[in-house]
């Protein structure tokens, strides 16, 4: 077996590969660069749970960040259970050719209680005082305090939100660095997110100079893993799941679902108002350019289907067929999943009046929200000086008092300037897949579904 590090950096697409990372450049040019023909929807957790099973979300299960929990009646995002994903993982593929192949698995999706030997991935402490306090679940425990101890606390305040930044990828790195060193995986999965996030704020442009910086500071992190596995005789495979577009600004899917009576809602405290998705005839859980549409009461199908045809910004709408088409045609899909077109996306908001939002609706609040919301990346510009008062707030949450951090506005949509999950009309926009090995990549594109075996070939070809 030959050692593998599998680097993931999410939102790398061919275009942006050049004189600002220079490393990335650098490994493409001894080895292979070709472009990833990723799943629908390109989003995290599906396209990370096909690169780990080779299947696509027909088969793992992961058909979005979240889905509408029919059981529960609930919309749950951003799960952690391993068990959440149907289908043989690349860790036990690996152990089941070669008893002695071990697999680390740095903070990829679906983290918790995985067979992987050595995981990590982020896992706040929710004390009941109402505090969230930064941390991160590991496996071996004892790993946990290892990690802490050599590289601090996770900075869970940079991994996402207002303040997110290069710290939580460097972060990463280096605790990815910490397990090669002292387990020698055979098999080495990291995650660096932080390009993402700035190309969803500042769109994938490359004369933005945000951009470019955040270029040159992933680069710089993907460079230093490269020269430890270079070092350690390993061979090393970059991967991005998907590639950001520019976008103009949100489709109100919700709104309009609200609109036709077909969204049911209950008041909350001081009025506020909580999506039933219970009592909904329909409703939509909406995740960057796709949006799963759950219709509970099936006399109204066609009628759902003809309205969402016709709002502004959306390209298609599935029915069975074309869920079936698309490898989406699995019991956790909505009965419709809608397409936006390259320029727009879809937000979760379903309340009509403003003062009626619910009260997670300014904050940070992944776990809350029936949907994803990307405006939770910008601090609300009519704060007067935001960063002080993201700061305050956050200052005395740490003191121990009671704190809403309520420093971003729903109402900003057209801030959001870069999104994903629809497939990319030109492969140079989309995701890729590098490789130190040239010989080990295919003619042309790698398909998402045959990453684990391009994976598993770099181990034991």
């Amino acid at each position: 077996m030959t050692p593998t590090l599998v680097i993931l950096v999410v939102g790398l697409t061919p275009k942006l590969v050049g004189p600002f990372t220079p490393n990335i450049a650098a490994l493409a040019a001894r080895g292979g660069l070709r472009p990833l023909e990723t799943v629908t929807p390109a989003v995290t957790c599906t396209v990370q749970a096909t690169l780990a099973t080779g299947l696509p979300p027909s088969g793992h299960g992961a058909v979005a960040n979240g889905w509408y929990f029919r059981d529960l009646k609930e919309v749950l995002l951003w799960r952690q259970p391993n068990s959440l994903l149907e289908g043989e993982k690349i860790w036990d593929a690996g152990k089941a050719r070669d008893a002695s192949f071990t697999c680390a698995k740095m903070f990829w999706w679906y983290n918790m209680y995985a067979t992987a030997d050595y995981s990590a991935t982020p896992r706040p402490m929710y004390p009941a005082d109402g505090r969230k306090i930064p941390d991160h679940y590991a496996h071996p425990p004892e790993l946990h305090d290892e990690l802490d101890a050599k590289l601090g606390r996770f900075p869970l305040f940079t991994f996402w939100g207002p303040t997110a930044s290069i710290t939580s990828s460097a972060w990463i790195a280096d605790a990815t660095l910490h397990v090669m060193e002292t387990r020698q995986p055979t098999l080495t999965l990291t995650y660096l997110p932080h390009l993402d996030y700035d190309l969803q704020k500042f769109g994938p442009d490359l004369e933005h100079p945000e951009v470019q910086q955040s270029l040159r500071d992933i680069d710089a992190l993907v460079g230093k893993l490269v020269a430890a596995a270079d070092a350690e005789g390993r061979r090393v495979l970059v991967v991005s799941e998907y590639g950001i577009t520019p976008v103009s600004d949100a489709i109100h899917i919700n709104r309009a679902l609200r609109e036709a009576g077909l969204i049911a809602v209950r008041p909350e405290e001081h009025g506020r108002e909580i999506l039933d998705a219970g009592a909904s005839a329909a409703f939509a859980m909406s995740d960057h350019q796709l949006a799963h549409i759950y219709v509970n009461d099936l006399s109204r199908l066609a009628e759902v289907k003809a309205l969402v045809e016709g709002l502004d910004g959306v390209e298609a709408v599935w029915d069975e067929d074309g869920k079936r088409a698309n490898g989406l045609d699995h019991p956790r899909s909505g009965e419709l999943v809608a397409i936006s077109k390259p320029d727009r996306w879809f937000s979760y908001y379903y309340w009509l009046d403003d003062d009626k939002a619910p009260d997670f609706a300014p904050t940070v609040d992944i776990h809350r929200k029936p949907g994803y919301d990307p405006v939770e990346l910008f601090l609300d510009p009519a704060l007067r000086f935001p960063k002080l008062a993201a700061g305050w707030k956050l200052a005395k949450r740490k003191l121990g008092f009671r704190q809403m951090l309520d420093v971003i506005s729903p109402s900003r949509t057209d801030l959001v300037k870069g999104s994903h999950g629809r497939l990319t009309d030109d492969p140079g926009d989309g995701p890729l897949v590098i490789s130190s090995e040239a010989g080990l990549l295919p003619e042309g594109p790698v398909r998402a579904v045959d990453f684990k075996a391009l994976t598993l070939s770099h181990v034991f070809d």
